[in-house]
């Protein structure tokens, strides 16, 4: 019969108050639910049912005691999610550090940008604490004593970014019986750990059950100073290696002796030495079931699903928006707050994977209906601001700010329930601005995303502004461009090239679309880097340069797909956050210099921001999806759509080239040649910007170039301009009223910037 065995329990002086457990919870199976708490009058983002886990950044104690990449874990039992609990934990997954235990009502204060939209601030832990780790490592480095945090040191002199991969390594979390569990690796040796707490009298005694695998050399773990009055019992089970206390710089160290079986060890704190008494002698039984629960099956979290309609759109124009409309706030049973951050389709064409910035992934099915219903369930929940989706093989992999999760539904009941750590190198500081933006793939299956800066603040870390490529099977991470100061999202090329947007801003005159070759620095002098020079000759210039009044605020670029959108297969698409509209960009490139513009597509706006566009896999059509934060002229919280082709002749712009003495632009269909051929129907203006440390720039020298002559190719597509005074120009914008070979009106602007002209053929 499976023996327990108290090794000790350590007691320091004094006593803390605890909070009182109306409910009587336990965290085993959620076999007690916690009482009812009213929310009426909470905002979205505390209504919101995140389950008993969210990845997140948290504040613990004084002096910047900040957990980065956290996971909060409820352990009190009971339904409603996060919101609605009573005891929680925290682990800081960069050092593999419990980094604080705490209850009450609350969880936490909520503050920051995806939370009550507030700049510069951070959540925070509320209630009352029993226990608070310093930032630094939870485990000694293998084989020693020495818990020395080497992690890499910003440039405030704090530490970032998770340990050296042979010190430790998160791997992920699972679901096991309706609890999370934690899975990293100490040097060779894998472990799992699973946080829980038993209710007594006045409060809680929490609880970490370690199943530490093989070693062959001691392993040390620290868990921690408690609170006056307060210590640890430890326990074993079913194990024979050693396992012995002692003291390392302050703090209680359970020291796992090596051994070839696994070490089973529970570890009691956060209440008074009676209260843990009472919490082994009232759960003797129980506790073999601390390790068994390890090993339980998932359990199925969110089988209720929602509704909503494909509203189809008007039958007129080049191309129609439908819209996926969304499951309302209080009609979602989950009650999730619907922004959403990507998506990916699945192969069968019909279904899509979306996720929230709030942290949710939602499996979409109808999708690829003409009008009709949809249905919405719920995959997962507890995602660190979830901005990329990428569906490979059927298996979501999911772009956080945290790292690159891949969920995956062991047992098929239709939601994920291993969140499994692919990568997580990614250094995480509190600043609100520095999302992890979007999620592609190359050819060979390498990952990018891009990382945006700090906001009117100096980086701190080297992911700070950059594009970042992570190796197919999450070894490694290469940061291969920076200067960006917000690039939302990233597209790939093929040819080792990428295309990112980037933000006015600090050291950012105006939104700028850039054409990023590795090692290229894109201007922003706030960033991670060594850069002296601000000359604009000493950054890699944009492809053009994009007044607001045009396009604030851009997010990622997409190329079509296909023959059945209207516009050629590879053609470049900028969707809008600002704006809640697309854009074609009109390529040029002069003796390698790589420039051109953008016209507005005549669809939209969308109801919200859009950031995220892919093509659909089945109907060729174009799908996108986005949300508003803040800063945007396109306000619903959230979207989805399709913009569907309707056949129709592209009476628009399709190309512009520099050319020796003007422009040439491209045209989907022919034109009538009387307006063609009129210079009146065109204009032509002009102007410069200066890049700063102040935020944005005026529009500098503006003026108007005279049009010589508009020549018409013979096939109708294509006007010759000549251009008065031409020269290359940081802006250009040409306006175009023409009409259509059929006779309709074509108007159009087209903004862009002109780095060179043709030499060759120059007067």
């Amino acid at each position: 019969m499976r023996t327990l065995l108290a090794l000790f329990a350590l007691c320091a002086a004094g006593s803390a108050p605890a909070q009182e457990n109306p409910s009587g919870a336990v965290s085993n199976g959620k076999q007690a639910e916690n009482a009812a708490l009213d929310d009426e009058g909470w905002p979205p983002y505390r209504k919101t049912d995140y389950g008993d886990a969210l990845h997140w950044t948290y504040q613990v104690g004084p002096d910047l005691n900040i957990v980065q990449k956290g996971v909060a874990v409820r352990v009190d039992g009971g339904e409603g999610g996060l919101s609605r609990g009573r005891a929680f934990v925290v682990y800081d997954l960069d050092t593999l550090s419990l980094a604080a235990a705490w209850s009450g009502e609350g969880f936490i204060d909520w503050k920051g940008v995806a939370f009550d939209g507030s700049h510069n601030s951070h959540a925070s832990i509320v209630g009352e604490v029993a226990v608070t780790n310093p930032v630094g490592p939870g485990w000694a480095k293998p084989g020693s004593e020495d818990f020395t945090d080497e992690r890499f040191v910003g440039r405030d002199g704090r530490r970032f970014g998770p340990i050296a991969r042979e010190w430790g390594q998160f791997r992920g979390r699972r679901d096991v019986g309706g609890r999370t569990l934690l899975e990293y690796d100490v040097g060779g040796t894998h472990v799992r750990e699973l946080p829980g707490a038993f209710a007594v009298a006045d409060g809680f005694v929490f609880s970490r059950a370690m199943e530490v695998g093989a070693s062959e050399e001691p392993l040390r773990v620290r868990i921690g100073r408690s609170s006056p009055g307060q210590g640890y019992s430890i326990l074993t089970s079913g194990t024979d290696r050693q396992i012995g206390k002692t003291q390392i710089g302050g703090h209680d160290v359970l020291v796992i002796e090596p051994g070839t079986r696994p070490a089973r060890v529970l570890v009691l704190f956060g209440a008074p030495a009676e209260a843990q008494a009472a919490a082994i002698e009232g759960n003797a039984l129980r506790l073999p079931l601390e390790f068994e629960a390890m090993d339980a099956g998932p359990a199925t979290h969110w089988p209720a699903t929602a509704r909503s309609e494909v509203q189809p759109g008007e039958e007129q124009g080049i191309w129609t928006i439908d819209e996926f409309t969304l499951p309302d706030l209080e009609s979602n049973p989950y009650r999730s707050w619907l922004r959403l951050g990507a998506f990916d389709f699945f192969a069968d064409g019909e279904r899509a994977a979306v996720s929230t910035w709030n942290g949710d992934v939602w499996i979409v099915s109808g999708v690829d209906q003409r009008q009709g219903t949809l249905t919405w369930r719920r995959f997962a929940t507890g995602l660190f601001q979830p901005l990329g989706v990428r569906v490979i093989d059927d298996v979501i992999h999911v772009g956080c700010r945290d790292q690159i999760c891949v969920l995956e539904d062991t047992n098929g009941d239709g939601e994920a329930d291993h969140y499994r750590c692919l990568n997580n190198d990614h250094q995480v500081t509190e600043h609100f601005h520095e999302f992890a933006m979007g999620l592609q793939t190359d050819a060979d299956g390498n990952f990018y995303y891009a990382k945006s800066a700090r906001h009117a603040k100096t980086a701190l870390v080297p992911h700070h502004g950059t594009l970042l490529k992570v190796s197919k099977d999450g070894s490694t991470t290469e940061i291969l461009a920076n200067g960006f100061r917000a690039a939302n999202g990233v597209c790939v090329n093929g040819d080792g090239t990428f295309y990112v947007t980037d933000q006015e801003g600090h050291w950012t005159p105006k939104n700028r679309i850039n054409r990023v070759v590795p090692g290229g620095f894109y201007g922003n002098m706030m960033g991670y880097h060594d850069r002296e020079s601000s000359a604009d000759e000493d950054m890699e210039q944009p492809l053009c340069w994009i007044t607001n009044a045009f396009d604030r605020s851009p997010a990622e670029l997409v190329r079509v797909e296909g023959d059945r959108w209207g516009l050629p297969d590879g053609a470049l698409l900028q969707l809008s956050y600002g704006m809640g509209r697309a854009y074609l960009v009109l390529e040029d490139e002069v003796d390698g210099a790589h420039q051109g513009g953008m016209v507005a597509l005549p669809f939209g706006p969308f109801a919200t921001g859009v950031m995220r566009g892919r093509f659909h896999p089945g109907d060729g059509q174009l799908y996108c999806c986005g949300l508003y934060g803040w800063s945007s002229a396109r306000t619903r919280p959230g979207g989805f759509y399709r913009v569907r082709y309707r056949d129709r002749p592209l009476d628009l712009p399709v190309r512009m080239r520099a050319q020796p003495d003007g422009i040439e632009l491209g045209f989907g269909a022919p034109l009538d040649p009387e307006t063609a051929r009129d210079p009146e129907s065109y204009s032509v203006q002009v102007w410069s910007l200066h890049r700063s440390k102040g935020y944005g720039s005026k529009h500098i020298d503006e003026r108007p170039l005279g049009i010589t002559s508009a020549s018409l190719s013979d096939d109708g597509r294509t006007v010759r301009l000549v251009v008065e005074d031409l020269e290359p120009t940081m802006c250009i914008e040409v306006r175009v009223d023409v009409d259509t070979g059929t006779g309709e009106l074509l108007s159009g602007v087209i903004h862009g910037t002109i780095h060179r002209m043709p030499e060759a053929q120059r007067k």
